[in-house]
């Protein structure tokens, strides 16, 4: 049964937690009494439509209904999750939970966006204080799995992982969490280098991301300093490094005075960065290396990488009808495309080496037939370019056994865009082989059987053309 997420307040977070909601199956009732909400949200979802499904190598769930409401009520009738999204002010933050808890079950869950206020504060005079928790996100919420739970439940958390995020429960109240006090500390001494001249706004970025900030991504703050200790580990950096805590080097104990000529100093120089670009240009091009920098990730199975890895594996099979089988369904992810913008030759390579891995789990030569010693390997292959492929285009490959015979697996694969245009087809023979003695081998019984039966439902298909075979 689909699940249904209110979300109250739709701006630049409660959109995303939208987008993450929507994408992932789940319908969403919005209430927002801002006349532009919903042109805002749609701006949020196209990002999030093009950005998301790339992380992944199968699809998603198909995506949800949004439905615009007028009250809260009607946003919260039926609902299994409750986000609360509105501007950072407690008083506002207080009044939406009492009109929220006015009208919901007692056991509806009911999470804060808020990136600084404790459960506490938000659960005041409330009378089903235990459901109101904060669940802080980070902007791109559809993308960045980190959401920061404070008074929440493992139960809470559970549902979070169901659409791709990593809740990090916070072990008491404090305000501002752990991440934006992280955060502080950075904006708090950045404000003081370019208010003092030492740098601009352009170059403090630039010490972030062509430095710490590629470390940061896959590895934190420790992590990086235990490798920063060499053999002797974090015991030697931080009696090497632990001095200059003494050193006045910052001066996160003290905060510039806020300005209009620090706020002018800092907005000129930001203008001056990146001012020839939209903000929905920005957000594109976040996006993007975002989605290629997580895809790295995910293919050495490192932090961001993993999780995606470990929810892709929640999402549903593909599902199969009479005919060739599908064995590809997915988004062309950003950096499967090259200087052309569209998918490169060796990506459609990737595409149908995916399918043969696909047919082979189909004949019970997967992951444990491998690791137990026996696998196919492909001798031959033939592809046919028949269109382009762009980034976030959708593909789906359909895949035929030709031939199973003896030690040989022939295959034939056709690609397909989202509108049923062929883009590409291949023919492809694999060898039955030992991987101890990497000689050809008969396949185990088990798979021959699988084999024979495949063979004797695709033998009627339609076979390939002339032109088309190896």
């Amino acid at each position: 049964m689909t699940k249904t997420a209110a979300i109250i307040g739709g701006g630049v977070i409660g959109g995303g937690w939208a987008a993450r909601f929507l994408l992932n199956g789940w319908d969403v009732r919005l209430f927002d009494p801002d006349p532009e909400s919903e042109r805002k949200i749609g701006a949020v979802l196209a990002n999030a439509r093009h950005a998301l499904p790339m992380l992944y190598d199968r699809s998603l769930p198909p995506e949800g209904q949004l439905t615009k409401v007028d009250t809260i009520t009607q946003a919260i009738d039926g609902a299994d999750w409750v986000q609360e999204s509105v501007p950072e002010r407690l008083f506002l933050k207080q009044m939406v939970l009492e009109e929220i808890e006015a009208t919901a079950p007692a056991d509806l869950p009911i999470g804060s966006s808020t990136s600084g206020f404790k459960p506490s504060e938000l659960r005041e005079g409330r009378a089903h204080p235990e459901r109101i928790f904060v669940a802080h996100p980070f902007n791109p919420v559809y993308l960045l799995p980190l959401v920061e739970i404070v008074g929440g439940t493992p139960a809470f958390a559970d549902i979070l992982r169901s659409i791709g995020m990593y809740p990090l429960m916070v072990r008491a109240e404090i305000d501002a969490h752990i991440a934006d006090r992280l955060l502080e500390a950075v904006w708090r001494e950045s404000l003081w280098l370019v208010k003092d001249g030492i740098a601009t706004t352009e170059e403090v970025d630039n010490a972030i991301r062509y430095g710490f900030g590629l470390r940061w991504a896959q590895m934190g703050l420790f992590e990086t300093y235990r490798i920063a200790g060499g053999e002797a580990g974090m015991k030697h950096f931080m009696a090497q490094f632990g001095p200059a805590l003494e050193w006045p080097w910052t001066k996160l104990m003290d905060v510039p005075e806020f300005t209009d000529e620090l706020v002018e100093l800092i907005a000129g120089q930001s203008d001056a960065q990146s001012g020839h670009l939209s903000i929905r240009e920005l957000e594109r091009l976040r996006d993007d290396n975002l989605v290629a920098m997580m895809r790295a990730l995910k293919a050495r199975g490192a932090a961001a990488g993993a999780l995606i890895s470990e929810h892709e594996a929640t999402l549903p099979a593909l599902a199969q009808a009479e005919g060739p089988i599908t064995t590809v369904d997915r988004i062309v992810p950003i950096d499967w495309t090259d200087y052309n913008s569209h998918m490169n030759e060796s990506r459609f390579g990737q595409a149908f080496s995916d399918a043969a891995d696909a047919m082979m789990a189909a004949i019970g030569a997967d992951a444990d037939y491998v690791a137990g010693g026996l696998s196919y390997f492909t001798v031959d292959i033939r592809i046919r370019f028949l269109n382009e492929a762009k980034a976030g285009e959708r593909i789906v490959v359909r895949s035929q056994l030709l031939d199973g015979s003896g030690k040989k697996l022939r295959l034939f694969h056709r690609m397909f865009n989202a509108s049923g245009e062929e883009m590409a087809t291949a023919e492809q023979l694999l060898i039955h082989v030992s991987l101890q003695t990497r000689r050809a081998c008969e396949p185990a019984e088990m798979v021959r059987n699988r084999l024979d039966s495949m063979a004797a439902a695709h033998r009627n298909l339609k076979q390939p053309a002339p032109k088309e075979r190896l």
